[in-house]
């Protein structure tokens, strides 16, 4: 019986190191600017980890990509969104749908790249993290 559990611990131990060799070797053969290693600039960092202010024209469609957040600061907005659904009004915690009015101050979340954003009614000013594209009329 002794003999078994050595042999048993010895075939675990001999697992694990394997598998902490594979993954090492995995870790370092990632080629610079891969998905295994990426490499970004620090405007694209920047981009998407700080708040920006954006002017937008009255009549102006803004639309943003998957995880865009959105805070409305200045002007009358409504929402724009798709068949799939709603914005994230974080804020609330409710679903915005087509053509409601967008609250002041509201953390907004686009939640798919799929044309959802904001209506201007009149000139706006928006806090913006992440990308959008900003449609004139």
């Amino acid at each position: 019986m002794p003999h078994r559990w050595r042999t048993l611990s010895l075939l675990v131990a001999a697992a694990l190191v394997g598998g902490l060799l594979v993954g090492r070797a995995t870790a370092q053969s990632a080629e610079p600017g891969t998905g295994g290693d990426p490499l970004v600039s620090k405007s694209y960092v920047d981009l998407l980890a700080l708040y920006r202010v954006e002017e937008v024209p009255a009549g102006s469609r803004v639309l943003g990509e998957a995880g865009t957040e959105l805070v409305l600061r200045g002007g009358r907005a409504t929402a724009i969104t798709s068949e799939l659904g709603g914005l994230l009004d974080v804020t609330a915690g409710a679903d915005i749908r087509e053509g409601a009015r967008i609250s002041p101050n509201h953390l907004i979340v686009v939640p798919r790249d799929d044309g959802r954003g904001f209506y201007a009614e009149t000139d706006l000013i928006l806090m913006v993290k992440g990308r959008i594209t900003i449609v004139e009329p």
